[in-house]
């Protein structure tokens, strides 16, 4: 084994996600090691031995450690060979230049305020069309719904963040980045048959709160869209949103009832409800998840199952189908009760994600 890759414990890092997906798609043989981000916990004093800056991710090679996402990509690629195209391809450097162009402008328009129905943020917005626009156009010079004739290198530096803004941008901006510009689609539906991929995707819901603690900041327009798309990522339901097209595996209801038996116990630990409260309730909504059949929770249930709710990552814990149909079994059995939100999401950091809760499991 010549490769270890360091990387978040929540698979929140995108710079990670890139070197994920590169490894898996070369079929590269790693070990991972995982390791707390700053937003949801402090990073380990191991890592910081063998990493003074804390960065990630990192990369042990041959002995050998690498930082910078795009340096790591570098070595592999002088290690293991090419992934169609290679990072410093004439093809390739001036596709990365415009997913720098790309991310700029998103971050301009997402991560710093301009206030409400202004027309500040119209600009933003056409800015950021304007890149979306040039990126639409490389999509459409070649034959196929990737950047380049195939799946390349070019792709998975783009994955990360697009895969972000799409999410983002729907919650806080109203904008759908997939479902209006047709070369985006295609290339996420390209995407998505690639089982490299799905092993790395996320959801909506996950990024639009893992963002604003990493990003400083994400600002909502207050549209009435950006409204709705809040109600929905927050609330449900959240089959058809278009954070995933491809068909529902027939066993997502299987796999999400398996994470929850998987970490039970601490599931109820850390709940903010009663022991009793929340273990009935999580049997209530299982069995509605599994069986359809309506099982109302005890009193106070409400609260404790919403908790859960917002609280399912994705892919951390469940891939995105099975993390639907979870989210959906839980506001179901919690409606059945009362109307209370759990504690509110934190937005300056995330230490209610904190994985030492976790760490026995």
């Amino acid at each position: 084994m010549r490769v270890t890759l360091y990387r978040d414990n929540h698979a929140w890092c995108p710079y990670c996600q890139k070197v994920w997906l590169w490894l898996e798609e070369q079929r590269v043989p790693y070990r991972i090691k995982k390791v707390t981000m700053f937003c949801y916990g402090e990073k380990e004093r191991w890592y910081k031995q063998l990493v003074p800056s804390g960065m990630l991710p990192a990369l042990e090679l041959d002995g050998q450690f690498v930082t910078e996402s795009d340096d790591i990509l570098v070595a592999l690629e002088q290690t293991f060979g090419l992934l169609y195209k290679g990072m410093n391809d004439a093809a390739v450097l001036p596709l990365r230049r415009l997913e720098r162009l790309l991310f700029s402008e998103w971050c301009n328009w997402l991560c710093r305020p301009s206030g409400p129905f202004s027309s500040k943020d119209q600009q933003k917005q056409g800015q950021f069309q304007e890149i979306v626009d040039l990126v639409e156009a490389a999509l459409a010079s070649t034959p196929g719904p990737y950047f380049l004739d195939v799946f390349s290198t070019a792709d998975v530096v783009f994955t990360p963040y697009v895969e972000r803004m799409n999410a983002s941008l729907y919650y806080y901006k109203g904008y759908d980045l997939r479902t209006a510009n047709p070369g985006f689609s295609a290339w996420f539906d390209a995407m998505e048959t690639r089982s490299t991929y799905r092993g790395t995707q996320s959801d909506f819901h996950t990024h639009a709160h893992d963002l604003p603690p990493q990003m400083g900041g994400c600002y909502s327009n207050d549209q009435p869209q950006s409204q709705a798309n809040q109600l929905r990522v927050d609330q449900g339901p959240w089959l058809g949103l278009p954070d995933v097209t491809y068909p529902e595996p027939e066993t997502a209801r299987g796999e999400a009832l398996h994470r929850v038996l998987k970490h039970r116990d601490n599931l109820v630990r850390v709940n903010p409800a009663a022991d009793g409260v929340i273990d009935a309730a999580l049997r209530c909504a299982l069995t509605r998840m599994m069986t359809g059949e309506v099982c109302v929770p005890p009193p106070g249930a409400d609260v404790a199952l919403r908790y859960l709710r917002d609280r399912v990552n994705v892919p951390r814990d469940m891939s995105i189908y099975a993390a639907k149909r979870l989210r959906q079994a839980l506001e179901e059995t919690a409606a059945l009760v009362g109307d209370r939100q759990g504690p509110p999401i934190p937005i300056n950091h995330r230490r209610d994600q904190n994985p030492l809760d976790f760490a026995h499991t």
